[in-house]
């Protein structure tokens, strides 16, 4: 499905801020593997969706999909395949465009424009059973500004315009980071709901330690732009924090310094 080839990247090259920030990644998802990704600040784990989305472009190696090299498309071109939740609520999203005018450039990714009407009556019912799945009323919210919407319907909605057209991938760069803990559960079941009733193949960053366990069926964790560990789903069932704690420490021969990863 998804595959990374050696991919490095280097950010401010030949300066004293020099800094390494992916080295040499091979990865493989295969079709309806859900991998939860957890490292330090400064692990990569940003940079490393930025390059498979096509927000940057690696200075070695390659990525494609399916066997298909998207290594020369960009970020738009990319978008008919990936579909991405940020961290931040505001993003992903049009705040001054309603609900519906945004689920209609979400219909539209990837496909040609034309002239004829985002929103119609037939997509607006498809709109309203779609978001009826959220369980949190935005059915009868369609022409509401989204910029009026709190955090976690914000996120909710960008969850669902995110694998609107079924993309072959989906990345969740800890997408529940910037919401308060009810919130952020409500996100987290959606996220589970969505992923297996659409069988997505899909990539989550978290800084949860308990949240990478628990969901999906496969474990990475970074450590200075490398994959460290990586545990599948056997391996995956019998794991807490404090063995997982126990396994960084043993291989990268230093204590995890991350407040919000412990706490979490």
């Amino acid at each position: 499905m998804l595959k990374l080839d050696n991919v490095s990247k280097l950010f401010n090259p030949g300066t004293p801020d020099e800094k390494i920030a992916l080295l040499g990644i091979d990865l493989e998802l295969l079709p309806g593997d859900f991998v939860t990704i957890i490292g330090s600040n400064g692990a990569g784990k940003s940079t490393l969706m930025n390059i498979i989305s096509g927000v940057m472009k690696p200075d070695l190696g390659s990525a494609s999909i399916e066997g298909n090299s998207i290594s020369h498309l960009a970020e738009y071109q990319r978008s008919r395949w990936i579909g991405r939740v940020f961290q931040d609520p505001m993003a992903g999203t049009a705040p001054r465009m309603t609900i519906e005018e945004n689920l209609a450039m979400a219909f539209k990714r990837g496909k040609s424009r034309g002239l004829s009407f985002g929103v119609n009556a037939a997509r607006r019912t498809m709109f309203r059973e779609e978001l009826s799945r959220l369980g949190i009323g935005l059915e009868n919210r369609l022409r509401a500004k989204v910029g009026l919407l709190s955090g976690g319907e914000r996120q909710a909605l960008s969850l669902l315009m995110a694998t609107f057209t079924q993309p072959q991938i989906l990345l969740l760069d800890e997408h529940t980071a910037a919401l308060d803990p009810s919130r952020a559960e409500l996100i987290t079941k959606l996220t589970e709901s969505i992923v297996r009733e659409m069988k997505l193949t899909t990539l989550m960053v978290t800084h949860n330690m308990e949240q990478a366990i628990r969901l999906g069926n496969r474990l990475i964790m970074m450590d200075k732009g490398r994959i460290i560990l990586d545990i599948d789903e056997t391996r995956k069932k019998d794991l807490t924090v404090e063995r997982l704690l126990g396994e960084f420490e043993t291989i990268s021969g230093h204590k995890l310094a991350d407040d919000r990863m412990m706490l979490g």
